[in-house]
């Protein structure tokens, strides 16, 4: 699979989660289209959003409901792409939000693999390629990244870490929608800075890819240690998208005040 299939598949479930066409996100100009929620979509979305800004670089698409679809189009019409997400401008949307009770909520980077970088990548221990029956013992807080409870079903594959027959790293994927399928990684806090989860990665993309499927990978901006990860196994910036939610909601998740 080449880079511009990958990305083109990417945009495709894009268009599919936003409500949109893939072209709108090549566009030039930002565009505002309704929400609306699609069997098709990746499964952890809670659809229709009430607002949700997406970016693959050249534009921004907002899908929203009806009520906050006009704040989408006054703020749009006042940033680039390049600066839709970044403060002060979050701040002058936040206050175009709370009166309607919303605010900025999840804020995350998504990264795609690139074919031409994707490489096995050593970490001196033995890595095993396990099968959904084989982790289902593994649903522990300390893989609560790698695998999903509230999902199990979602979880397919996954690629252990061992030392001496011991799990120290776990990195395991969802399949969120038809062509997609997203990883997540945990590591030990002792066994850390030694590129344990970087070989995990790395060979669970590569899996993912020979079955015929393409692996994502999310980062929150602030989590340099992800991020780093995500490029060192071969993974390359793809597009970032920030999701709108009622602030006593934003508060219970978070345990503040939702500012």
């Amino acid at each position: 699979m080449k880079n511009r299939e990958i990305l083109a598949i990417a945009m495709r479930q894009s268009a599919i989660d936003s409500g949109c066409s893939p072209e709108d996100f090549a566009c030039a100009e930002h565009k505002v289209v309704p929400s609306v929620k699609r069997a098709q979509a990746r499964k952890y979305l809670e659809l229709p959003f009430l607002c949700d800004f997406t970016s693959y670089g050249s534009n921004v698409v907002a899908s929203a409901c009806a009520e906050l679809a006009p704040i989408a189009r006054a703020y749009l019409g006042r940033v680039s792409a390049a600066h839709c997400f970044d403060a002060p401008n979050l701040h002058i949307l936040a206050e175009m939000l709370r009166p309607k009770g919303m605010d900025v909520s999840i804020m995350a980077e998504y990264f795609l693999p690139d074919p031409d970088a994707l490489k096995p990548l050593p970490c001196g221990l033995e890595l095993r390629v396990l099968e959904q029956e084989q982790f289902s013992g593994l649903y522990l807080p300390q893989w609560g990244n790698a695998l999903c409870e509230k999902r199990r079903d979602l979880d397919v594959l996954a690629v252990g870490a061992y030392e001496c027959g011991t799990l120290v790293g776990l990195a395991g994927c969802s399949a969120d929608c038809e062509e997609m399928w997203q990883i997540g990684i945990d590591v030990l806090p002792a066994y850390r800075r030694r590129g344990i989860a970087s070989a995990l990665t790395s060979r669970l993309a590569w899996e993912i890819l020979q079955r015929g499927k393409v692996p994502f990978y999310c980062a929150a901006w602030c989590n340099l240690a992800s991020v780093r990860n995500a490029i060192r196994s071969g993974f390359r910036p793809a597009w970032v998208q920030m999701t709108v939610r009622p602030i006593d909601e934003i508060a219970a998740c978070h345990g503040t005040n939702g500012l």
